[in-house]
């Protein structure tokens, strides 16, 4: 007669051999951080505070670049509480960062003066 440890022990081997073994059962200490090959069994969501950590930009600038389709959408978990997928913002950092080491970057040459509302640029003759 099998007790229950020795049974949930016995379904936590993998069959096909392509599922991992959940958390609490055997050899899901063995696994690897982030195995390649085996998916979570759950996708991981952050919330604002985990997001500022993780991507150093001002909450407005995120808010932009979300209407314009340029960052991963938040959704909302609760009518309180808004999410980021992480996979989603961890593919954005690993996009922008193979962007930029290619060249094919965006880069900013600063702000056009010409649109000043105050201290307008003026046409400069030279003297």
């Amino acid at each position: 007669m099998q007790t229950r440890m020795q049974h949930a022990a016995d379904k936590s081997e993998p069959t096909s051999g392509t599922r991992p073994p959940h958390p609490g059962m055997d050899g899901y200490a063995n696994l690897p951080q982030f195995p390649a090959r085996f998916p979570l069994p759950f996708r991981r969501t952050i919330r604002r505070q985990e997001l500022r950590q993780i991507v150093p930009l001002a909450e407005t600038t995120i808010y932009e670049m979300e209407q314009r389709g340029e960052f991963p959408r938040r959704f909302n978990l609760t009518a309180r509480c808004v999410v980021w997928d992480l996979e989603e913002v961890e593919s954005w950092i690993e996009a922008r960062k193979q962007a930029s080491r290619s060249g094919s970057a965006a880069r900013s040459t600063g702000p056009d003066v010409r649109q000043r509302k105050h201290r307008p640029v003026r046409d400069v003759v030279a003297r």
